[in-house]
């Protein structure tokens, strides 16, 4: 399907959007907060202003990539008017769960709980950039055989260069801290804590007694440097964990909370849907549900 620089296939035995790629010349239709059943990739070409992203506010500004994961909640406020390239492509076309050692953009890209959705696009990547968007929009006007194996490793090769790039500017970025302004060696603890712990301690207080530290002065530490509450930072590891054992497994809901440290499903579905903005059920029916009988 193409039109108005409208590249767009569909799944047809789901009925449900594959792939999508467009030209944003005029408007901002991400001008309210979005919760799309899709991942994201947002280049913005020319133009500056303000995003927002979960719990946070960052400031955007011309060739940056901007990457969501299915139901992050974000919306662009712009301050001048913004044009660039929009991809919206489902995990039923491509997961990055199930792929993340082929593009190792799980993690950096998408479901990253300490860095902003954000990656400056250098001069050199721009021309790459732009030759696989043109390689995307042939692709779908041919129409030809293995259509879709061709999109997914022209979308592999993109993500692998966005990520790259993010993980050399991240590297950059920490060693200029380092440089300046003493990370404080909690905060790592803190990052292997949460990953090693978050299915078993779900509170604040518990990760600062561990720290030896109060929740307070813990929290003020997050909020300085990954613009986000310790309350936060649980919450969202906690959900990216819940949403891939929901498109990736065949486990129940209930099996999934109890895993997860959730005694009670309906609690558990409850603070799911607080952060995500629908149950675990809606989450599963509409982002898909990659049976392990389908390889």
């Amino acid at each position: 399907m193409m039109q108005n620089n409208n590249f767009t296939l569909i799944n047809s035995q789901t009925g449900n959007l594959a792939f999508k790629i467009y030209h944003l010349e005029k408007g901002n239709p991400f001008d309210h907060i979005q919760r799309l059943n899709y991942y994201s990739l947002i280049w913005i070409q020319k133009g500056k202003g303000i995003l927002k992203a979960d719990f946070s506010e960052y400031d955007f500004n011309e060739n940056t990539l901007l990457s969501f994961s299915p139901y992050q909640p974000f919306m662009l406020s712009p301050k001048t008017d913004i044009s660039g390239v929009i991809i919206h492509f489902h995990p039923d076309f491509f997961c990055i769960h199930k792929h993340h050692k082929d593009v190792a953009c799980h993690g950096v890209l998408f479901n990253n709980i300490y860095s902003s959705p954000m990656v400056q696009v250098e001069e050199k990547t721009t021309t790459n950039f732009e030759m696989i968007i043109e390689q995307f929009k042939d692709e779908i006007k041919k129409s030809a055989l293995a259509q879709y194996e061709l999109l997914i490793s022209y979308l592999k090769i993109f993500l692998i260069t966005a990520s790259r790039l993010k993980t050399a500017q991240q590297t950059k970025e920490n060693a200029a801290t380092n440089n300046t302004e003493e990370t404080p060696f909690i905060l790592q603890n803190l990052k292997n804590y949460i990953e090693t712990h978050y299915k078993t301690k779900h509170s604040a207080n518990e990760y600062a007694k561990m720290l030896a530290i109060t929740p307070k002065a813990l929290t003020k530490l997050t909020k300085t440097h990954f613009n986000k509450t310790l309350t936060n930072l649980i919450s969202e590891r906690i959900i990216i964990e819940a949403k891939r054992e929901l498109y990736l497994t065949n486990k129940t809901i209930k099996e999934i909370a109890y895993e997860l440290g959730y005694d009670d499903q309906y609690y558990f579905s409850r603070f799911f849907k607080k952060n995500v903005d629908i149950s675990p059920q809606l989450y599963r029916e509409t982002v898909g549900f990659n049976k392990a009988s389908a390889g």
